[in-house]
């Protein structure tokens, strides 16, 4: 293991920063066609840190690479190629040092600096090889690019540019390289489009289809095949064919690159600037020279590392790494007891998939109840059928799907829970119904376990009131579906002790969740600010501004506008919620008396097939006598106030521990962008928090560029 404070040789305007240092390691091979240099990327940390590209790693590498530029004018190598560490290539830049970059010139210099390495890979006089043995990202995949040639591992688990999930570009060379590799189609999609889509990865299977590598191999013997293949490359005896990019048709080459604007358009409203400089940047890779790219590619990495946005997706990047791990709040994990059988209360849908879940992932027993059999054998029928489709995918093998079925059980009786450790109901979202429930379990089970809840909005001291132990009922708020969405929103009642609590959290743990401790209060984090959010937008409907207008003003701020969200969640959900914020805070939260229309009319959603808004949708809503239409900007403004306040609040009564755990739960448990920072960084810079509740969020140069920075 290996850390600096040391300033980089060569990059003396850069900030000193404690950089955890990814060398390269030379190692010479012998082949038939002759001595050959391997470099190993390696920061000396296993498999618990990947590696990074920070200055003095880069200024190693360059040392590295100008010694065996030397050795190959000499005759004394006929190859090079760059590997990384087992599992891991390198997942990009160190980006823990940007808080202290304070100039546009500290930006531009740390941006060549990448450029100047990486290009001394491709202009070694020998042949070069990127062997992409592990997880790429950034920097990992661009400094393969570089290679005359690439193998990838048919097991490599995440390839992608993520640059513009945070408020970057891939600025070493990505938006000239790829598009000129592979066209700008695939192009625009890894760089632009997966990101903006939740940053989504592909394997290394899907980056050798997109034409990224130029043989694909089995992880067992990848470095030994990857060694055979370059020997026979270098000597003349294997070809690499690959289809030549037209760069002569405008046209052609622009049509993607519109598209995934238009794309950008819809995702951020034109607020993120990332995705448009890249786009920018790809457009002049038809024409420009490497160095002219490369140079363009700098100036758009200063502008951006020294952008609010940059400074917001890092902020975000940092709580789902850090603080998502270590929750506020939460009680010494020592209190923590055992969980080894798990009671699911309920076999609908969500319960369903809770109970494959805490199978999957706590490999325990997992028993299911409900009021009849019919219901009970669905829910069964419904675990077992997933379990199926992760075995058709590869995800288990055959003897796992056998054993995770047989995990999970189910019954009519509550018998079964006797013997378990944690029993979590799922059943309608109605206080006498979990309460019943909840008396039934504990006339079973053992006084040590957890009863937790899953409900979204209800008053969990109240639903443990008549228990004789109400100190171990916790909330367990899942969010759907339950695979996917990360987020666990974990509710102390006012009678919950240590142990339930630090319990509820190593179960969250382990089942793989991000889990925030959250004051017993209604609906919670994540459905109050939601509701405050979407009975905002219904009352600016009901007041007169069209449906299409309010749709339309959120693009950048929320992961799909609020009548597409009320229809994710189903409009009697929705109302339920608003119902349940109006009883509790009436000045504030009221029930939409067109959105109540709808949830009469059982229409499952605000949109027709068709992808537009429904017109029995719209015939139900009642035009008010005295319209106020609002313009889009003014929506959008109303609506962050609307938050701002709310927020506000919630952190005055002490609903979470602070801002951050806001953050934390709007990015993932409802899909808010990195490059906002959540919500909280966005209220600020825009000076919403200030203009509504006085005073900031967060400090000034906390998901924001330090006032102190200058342009330049």
């Amino acid at each position: 293991m290996s850390t600096t404070t040391e300033t980089t040789q060569g990059t003396t305007g850069l900030p000193q920063v404690d950089e955890v240092v990814t060398h390269a390691h030379v190692h010479d091979i012998q082949l038939p066609s002759g001595t050959f240099a391997l470099i190993t990327l390696d920061n000396g940390f296993n498999h618990t840190k990947p590696n990074t590209f920070g200055a003095q790693g880069l200024s190693e590498l360059a040392a590295a690479l100008d010694t065996l530029h030397q050795r190959a004018t000499s005759g004394e190598i006929v190859g090079v190629g760059v590997t990384g560490k087992p599992f891991i290539m390198a997942v990009g830049a160190d980006l823990t040092g940007v808080p202290a970059i304070t100039t546009r010139e500290q930006a531009l210099e740390i941006a060549r600096l990448g450029h100047q390495t990486f290009s001394r890979i491709a202009d070694l006089p020998v042949a070069t090889f990127g062997f992409i043995n592990g997880a790429s990202m950034g920097g990992g995949v661009e400094i393969a690019l570089y290679a005359d040639y690439r193998t990838i591992s048919s097991d490599v688990p995440a390839y992608a540019t993520p640059e513009c999930f945070l408020g970057l570009v891939p600025g070493w060379g990505g938006t000239y390289l790829v598009p000129r590799l592979i066209g700008t189609e695939g192009a625009a999609k890894l760089i632009v489009t997966n990101p903006l889509s939740q940053n989504r990865m592909i394997k290394g299977k899907d980056a050798f289809a997109l034409g990224l590598a130029d043989r694909l191999l089995e992880p067992v013997t990848f470095l030994e095949d990857s060694l055979a293949f370059a020997d026979r490359v270098i000597a003349g005896s294997e070809t690499v064919e690959r289809t030549p990019v037209d760069t002569d048709d405008e046209a052609a080459w622009n049509a993607p690159l519109d598209k995934a604007a238009a794309d950008a358009d819809g995702r951020t409203g034109k607020a993120a600037p990332a995705p448009y400089r890249a786009i920018e940047l790809m457009r002049l890779a038809r024409t420009a020279t490497r160095e002219e790219a490369f140079e363009a590619e700098n100036q758009a990495l200063a502008d951006l590392i020294m952008s609010d946005e940059l400074r917001s997706g890092l902020y975000a990047f940092d709580l789902v790494q850090k603080r998502a791990k270590r929750p506020a709040g939460a009680p010494d994990k020592s209190l923590a007891r055992k969980v080894t059988k798990v009671g699911v209360v309920g076999a609908g849908l969500m319960a369903s998939q809770m109970a494959l879940l805490f199978a999957r992932r706590l490999k325990v027993p997992v028993v299911m109840t409900d009021l009849d059999q019919q219901r009970v054998d669905k829910g069964v029928a419904y675990v077992h059928d997933e379990v199926d489709k992760l075995a058709a995918k590869g995800r288990v093998s055959a003897d796992g799907a056998n054993r995770l079925k047989a995990l999970v059980t189910g019954s009519t009786s509550k018998d079964g829970f006797a013997d378990a450790d944690f029993v979590i109901e799922a059943v309608f979202e109605e206080m006498s119904v979990k309460k019943t429930v909840f008396a039934q379990v504990e006339d079973v089970v053992t006084p040590e376990c957890v009863l937790a809840t899953n409900t979204s909005s209800l008053d969990i001291t109240e639903m443990a009131a008549d228990l004789k132990h109400p100190e171990r009922v916790v909330g367990f708020h899942f969010f759907n579906p339950v695979a996917v969405m990360p987020l666990l929103e974990i509710i102390r009642g006012d009678r919950t002790d240590d142990a339930t609590l630090a319990t509820a959290f190593a179960t969250s743990r382990g089942l793989g969740k991000t889990s925030i401790l959250v004051k017993n209060s209604p609906s919670f984090v994540v459905n109050r600010l939601l509701g405050r959010f979407m009975g905002e937008s219904g009352r600016i409907v009901d007041e007169g501004t069209p449906i299409s207008v309010v749709e339309q003003a959120f693009a950048g701020l929320t992961p799909m506008p609020p009548f597409m969200l009320i229809s994710l969640v189903g409009p009697a959900i929705a109302l339920h919620n608003s119902e349940t914020l109006a009883a509790a805070f009436p000045e504030r939260f009221s029930a939409s008396p067109n959105l109540a229309k709808v949830v009469e009319a059982k229409i499952p959603s605000f949109y027709g097939s068709d992808g537009a808004i429904d017109p029995e949708v719209l015939a139900l809503f009642e035009a008010p006598a005295d319209p106020v239409v609002l313009t889009g900007e003014q929506v959008r403004e109303r609506a962050l106030e609307a938050l701002a306040d709310e927020i506000r609040r919630m952190l005055d009564e002490g609903v979470v521990q602070g801002p951050q755990d806001i953050d934390l739960a709007m990015i993932t448990g409802a899909g808010f962008p990195f490059w906002n920072g959540g919500v909280t960084p966005l209220l600020d810079r825009s000076g919403i928090s200030e203009k509504v509740t006085g005073r900031r969020f967060l400090p000034r140069g906390v998901a924001s560029v330090p006032e102190a920075a200058t342009a330049g």
